[in-house]
């Protein structure tokens, strides 16, 4: 899980004028990077026994092996080949706090890649907000969970227990 802060929090921004908020930008992203550099580790490997089983000592055989080990050989490549090139297109949200307009935004990308708000909400028009030691959740006015998100600093949650303290009634 991604989250992004422009700039440093400074403890005096919760009072004072705008140009000192920051706005805080939290993603719904997975460990992608594990997992991709899993599958190319992978896709190598499989590319590798694929040329290899070919120029190992042994590997002239009879013509009645030979046809499996074609069909052996490319498989790996292919597969290999298919890993290496892989490509994560994330279609989860990322959830934006503005402290000019004093709202939060939950922006997901559409089928060109561009980012389109799913759900746009003041600050005033939620309910709670309970700041745990790596998430926050958010709750609408009813007391439901409106949102789960993760922090990924210390700093991205003073900056958000900074923008959201004026509006909202912080737990924990």
């Amino acid at each position: 899980m991604t989250a992004t802060n422009t700039n440093t929090y400074r403890e005096e921004a919760a009072g004072s004028r705008f140009e000192h908020s920051v706005p805080v930008m939290i993603a719904f992203a997975p460990n992608w990077k594990a997992r991709l550099i899993l599958a190319r580790l992978v896709g190598a490997f499989l590319i590798f026994s694929a040329f290899s089983m070919w120029l190992m000592p042994g590997s002239i055989v009879g013509a009645d092996v030979w046809p499996i080990k074609m069909v052996a050989s490319m498989l790996f490549l292919i597969v290999g080949v298919s890993l290496l090139t892989i490509e994560v297109l994330d279609q989860r949200p990322d959830a934006y706090f503005d402290p000019i307009r004093r709202e939060v935004r939950v922006l997901q990308k559409n089928e060109d890649g561009r980012p389109q708000t799913v759900l746009r909400r003041s600050y005033d028009s939620l309910g709670g907000a309970r700041f745990e030691e790596n998430e926050v959740h958010l709750f609408d006015v009813d007391g439901s969970l409106l949102m789960k998100l993760p922090l990924e600093s210390a700093d991205v949650s003073r900056a958000l227990k900074g923008q959201l303290s004026k509006s909202v009634t912080i737990f924990g």
